[in-house]
């Protein structure tokens, strides 16, 4: 139901029918960025924390990885991530499907400052095998974030 939600949700934006569904899985990064031809770091991956108890979502570029230190700088909070077996219930999405569309209303989206180097990204949208490509201009109109965040580090590339 969370895909079907979602495209639901994108419909009001006249992007319901660039959804792709996919073949393969693209729950990973590594998986997303194979089924989609594209790279790693182009893929907007989806993190769901809890601040307290009260959940949020972090989208990062694929290669991000969140720095501890500027989430608590930012949050006020040290990191915690939803625990795996809570993931659908609180985000209405399954894990390797998390997105920033058709939320519960009261979790908040954060997009990180790792995503805005990209013309186009690929969020997930509410499966395990589905994605969209969209400009960072329409990821901001139909996630609608509550802030820009700096809350993550690119690993320096293995040779």
């Amino acid at each position: 139901m969370s895909l079907a939600g979602v495209k639901q949700y994108l419909a009001a934006y006249g992007m319901a029918d660039r959804v792709l569904e996919l073949e393969a899985s693209s729950a990973t990064v590594h998986d997303a960025a194979l089924a989609l031809s594209t790279e790693e770091d182009r893929i907007a991956k989806t993190l769901s924390f809890l601040l307290d108890e009260t959940p949020i979502i972090v989208v990062v570029s694929g290669h991000a990885k969140v720095d501890n230190h500027k989430f608590k700088e930012t949050f006020h909070k040290k990191a915690k991530m939803i625990p795996f077996a809570d993931v659908e219930r609180i985000t209405s999405h399954p894990v390797g499907g998390v997105c920033p569309f058709d939320l519960p209303d009261g979790i908040a989206v954060y997009l990180d400052r790792s995503l805005a180097k990209y013309e186009t990204v690929f969020p997930a949208c509410g499966s395990a095998n589905s994605a969209i490509e969209m400009s960072i201009a329409e990821l901001e109109l139909t996630a609608h974030p509550t802030a820009w965040v700096d809350v993550t580090v690119t690993p320096a590339p293995t040779i």
